[in-house]
């Protein structure tokens, strides 16, 4: 099965910008997953089981990193990076 999912990361630290690009830059590191940033969130496309062992991996080195964060997230199956927007 399919997921998209709108991820978006809030640092809670002075250094935000890097933080969040960092993010962004390991999963782009995972070949089978479509990932497309924009300047609120970042959707994530890809099969359901491999994105949220992606993400698990991912949000827990965040979570273990230095500076404390949250995360938002939205999950829907199927691809949607075809939908228009509203």
């Amino acid at each position: 099965m399919i997921a998209s999912i709108e991820i978006s990361l809030y640092p809670l630290s002075q250094e935000y910008k890097e933080t969040v690009k960092g993010f962004i830059r390991r999963l782009q590191a995972y070949e089978f997953l479509d990932v497309r940033p924009n300047g609120m969130s970042t959707q994530v496309f890809g099969p359901y089981e491999k994105l949220m062992e992606v993400l698990t991996k991912e949000m827990k080195e965040e979570f273990l990193s230095v500076h404390s964060s949250m995360f938002m997230l939205k999950i829907g199956k199927g691809n949607l990076s075809d939908q228009p927007e509203i």
